[in-house]
């Protein structure tokens, strides 16, 4: 089983911009304010959070292969 990764990386799809952020273990983040426009980014149709539409990396149960959000 490998490691579970906290950190990711959200890009902006509005203005490009980014921002490392530590990803929560027991929510989901369904809205997230990008730091550089201001406009409120919510996930992609068939995605749970916006690490998981926006992200480096995927949420932590994600990448646990469990489903997320209950």
């Amino acid at each position: 089983m490998s490691a579970i990764i906290l950190t990711s990386v959200i890009t902006c799809p509005h203005c490009g911009g980014k921002k490392t952020e530590v990803m929560a273990t027991d929510a989901c983040q369904f809205f997230y304010e990008c730091t550089s426009c201001h406009k409120l980014l919510k996930p992609l149709p068939g995605d749970c959070c916006v690490f998981c539409s926006y992200g480096t990396v995927k949420c932590p149960p994600v990448q646990q292969s469990n489903s997320c959000c209950g």
